[in-house]
């Protein structure tokens, strides 16, 4: 699992998943989240605006784990 350090109070999805190089583009991040494959805390997440805040877990697939911090 890999931890993701923000600087503020939360991200959004969408900017994490550009942040951490799965996506470049909000169509990019449309696509993957269209496919299914995207978990916030195990839930399956359809929204890029979806906020991540700390201790949170972001599931892509099923080997890509990012945990948010501060």
């Amino acid at each position: 699992m890999e931890t993701v350090k923000i600087h503020t109070e939360s991200i959004t999805l969408g900017q994490l998943l550009k942040f951490v190089n799965l996506a470049s583009s909000g169509g990019e991040v449309k696509a993957l989240l269209a496919e299914g494959n995207i978990r916030v805390d195990n839930e399956v997440e359809t929204r890029r605006g979806r906020k991540l805040y700390p201790g949170m877990t972001v599931t892509v697939g099923r080997t890509q784990r990012y945990r948010i911090t501060a």
